[in-house]
């Protein structure tokens, strides 16, 4: 996809898709924004404000307004917005110009009571709120109960009251009447459904079990907690009820309890992601540097910064960078561990985020997915760096362990197991 940078000239309007209430505030202020941060809220807010009386279109507004009126730069509007996006609030449009023009369509937010039961929005919001203010919101959303059992129902049902009448026929079209908009939160998912399907047992209707809201869930439990095909065959064979077909809460259940069963019973957050299998090199490559590549790829963001902490867990500031890079940057568990090692390695142990979102910028326009790329690239971004410096060799200049190693194969033997063992309990 091509992408688009956004400048303070550009314009935008802005177009409401639902019908939007003070309720919604209330859903956005006590639920979402935990989740999506204070920045992406009063984005989603002002547009809102944006909207003209009638609450249906804006007039056109320069982002300069935004820079402004939210006093964010150019660069936070950009990322509260991708968000905004990414949870399903907002719908971006644009058509490219000298000054390009942006549309950005709103949609209601979850309810509470769809927010509350979502397999992944549930679950990053008690990660990030921890239980006892998690517990608060919930009440906050509770009906209370009333004792009816001495009350008897006399409420009248529709035909006792109205009498049927004949009319002329009409037609009505319906299509641009307005009503309530909700998006998908957006996951971009290679799970694979081809080889679940098939490793179910044979008097299982597959075609009837896994619908189309079935399927959303599993990619949605396979995300949050990091359950690959093979493992999620295995609980959803515990999940059937006696109809034959899958129980949604005891799939949630079992995938909740297989993650805080590998997890000492810690919930997911997004930092403890690893590299998708997908992206990962084969095994079977047994040089120093492939044993690096394997442990970028095994090891989660969080796991490593923790390992170069010496054990130590990492500061909330540093966990957000982190978080930043995956959400905001959307690059890959590994990559995000490679940048991190060439930053600490090459700028005195420190995570400046100014550098390592300049260098995340440019990583993500050049797509880089894998380990290996995000190497190569670490690498020839140095020796750029050192070719600014008048080829000059730096003093005590440090590189990243894995700088300029050649790969070439040995032959595996039970020293070579050793060694993986040892580089792997650095990132242990």
């Amino acid at each position: 996809m091509e992408r688009y940078e956004l400048m303070p000239a550009d314009t935008y309007v802005v177009i409401n898709k639902t019908i939007l209430h003070d309720e919604d505030r209330k859903i956005i202020t006590n639920l979402y924004l935990p989740v999506i941060g204070m920045e992406a809220v009063m984005l989603y807010f002002s547009l809102w404000s944006d909207l003209d009386t009638s609450e249906i279109v804006s007039k056109d507004f320069s982002h300069q307004k935004l820079v402004s009126s939210l006093r964010m730069t150019i660069n936070e509007i950009e990322r509260a917005r991708q968000k905004l996006e990414a949870i399903g609030l907002i719908k971006t449009l644009v058509k490219k110009g000298n000054i390009n023009n942006y549309i950005y369509q709103m949609y209601s937010p979850a309810s509470a009571s769809e927010f509350l039961s979502h397999p992944i929005l549930n679950i990053v919001l008690y990660s990030n709120v921890g239980k006892n203010e998690y517990d608060n919101l919930v009440k906050t959303f509770k009906l209370p109960r009333f004792n009816t059992s001495n009350y008897i129902d006399i409420t009248k049902s529709f035909n006792d009251v109205f009498e049927s009448v004949s009319l002329t026929s009409y037609d009505l079209s319906l299509e641009d009447i307005r009503k309530y908009n909700k998006l998908r939160l957006n996951i971009n998912s290679n799970f694979d459904f081809n080889f679940l399907i098939s490793s179910m047992p044979k008097n299982i209707d597959t075609n009837r079990v896994f619908t189309k809201e079935i399927k959303e869930l599993i990619i949605n439990l396979s995300f949050i907690y990091d359950i690959d095909a093979i493992k999620m065959s295995n609980i959803i064979k515990g999940c059937f009820n006696d109809k034959g077909t899958i129980n949604k809460e005891e799939l949630r259940k079992s995938s909740r309890n297989y993650y805080q069963f590998d997890n000492g019973g810690m919930l997911p957050t997004i930092i403890d992601n690893t590299q998708p299998e997908y992206l990962r090199k084969p095994i079977g490559d047994t040089s120093r540097r492939a044993k690096m590549i394997y442990t970028f790829e095994t090891i989660s963001p969080r796991d490593l910064l923790i390992s170069k902490n010496n054990g130590i867990e990492p500061t909330r500031r540093d966990l957000k960078l982190i978080e930043d890079l995956l959400i905001d940057y959307k690059l890959k568990p590994g990559v995000v561990n490679v940048l991190i090692d060439y930053i600490l390695n090459t700028n005195e142990n420190k995570l400046t985020r100014g550098l390592v979102e300049t260098l995340a910028g440019e990583w993500q326009r050049l797509g880089i997915e894998t380990v290996e790329d995000a190497m190569n690239l670490a690498e020839k971004e140095h020796k750029k760096r050192k070719k600014r410096d008048n080829n000059n060799i730096i003093k005590n200049d440090k590189v990243p362990s894995w700088f300029d190693k050649e790969i070439k194969k040995e032959t595996p033997d039970e020293d070579g197991d050793n060694q993986l063992e040892e580089l792997l309990k650095e990132y242990k």
